[in-house]
């Protein structure tokens, strides 16, 4: 990375992303909830901190939720929620505290499979935290307020810096793309009733126009 901007990447690119990055975390007070759901995607780091956060003693009940897609089958072959929970066990997080939803296809099914498998497990929370990948707190958030808008709902994510978290992932260009794939959907879906609407200032929308025409694209719908 040169002056902290991976290589291939323009300044123009990296500040435009920046933006971006900053907009979809929504800087909750992480407080105690009665359940936490950990959002199952290609970042095991999700359920890195959602061990973190059981073990601070911030919810009783923890799900994992996530099967498979493009981007993590090949990482976790027996599916997201799966490998999280494995991984959270190794962490120290006791088996009876977690429940596992391994079908979820997508954000909208991750919340209701999620719900329903605290349901069956007698489980009724009057509030979430929800463990999401930094890029993806606004969008899981206006997903749970649309899907289940009686719950309380707060986010957290692994806090990094946005080059930090490059770093980690290792492959700039794939979540520069996914971030702005979750951008659009974060503008689109309120329109489809699968999220509640959020308010994107034109300095963002700017920012994601320039890099769909950047050909950082291979996330849109």
């Amino acid at each position: 990375m040169a002056d902290g901007r991976p290589q291939g990447i323009t300044e123009d690119q990296w500040q435009a992303a920046q933006l971006i990055w900053d907009y979809h975390q929504m800087r909750h007070d992480v407080r105690p909830c009665d359940a936490a759901v950990a959002l199952g995607c290609n970042d095991l780091g999700v359920s890195t901190y959602a061990a973190h956060l059981y073990e601070t003693g911030l919810f009783p009940t923890l799900v994992f939720t996530g099967g498979n897609s493009a981007a993590t089958i090949d990482l976790f072959p027996r599916g997201e929620a799966v490998h999280f929970r494995e991984h959270a066990l190794a962490l120290g997080v006791p088996a009876h505290a977690m429940l596992l939803e391994p079908k979820a296809a997508n954000t909208g099914q991750n919340i209701a499979y999620a719900r329903e498998v605290l349901t069956t497990a007698g489980v009724q929370p009057r509030s979430v935290l929800l463990v999401t990948m930094p890029y993806m707190e606004r969008r899981a958030f206006a997903t749970c307020r649309a899907q289940w808008p009686e719950v309380e709902v707060t986010c957290a994510s692994l806090p990094l810096s946005f080059d930090a978290y490059l770093k980690d992932m290792g492959d700039e260009q794939s979540v520069i793309s996914m971030m702005v794939g979750d951008l659009q959907r974060v503008i689109e879906y309120p329109r489809q009733g699968f999220a509640i609407a959020q308010d994107v200032p034109e300095d963002v929308h700017a920012a994601y126009e320039f890099l769909v025409r950047e050909g950082f694209a291979n996330h849109l719908i």
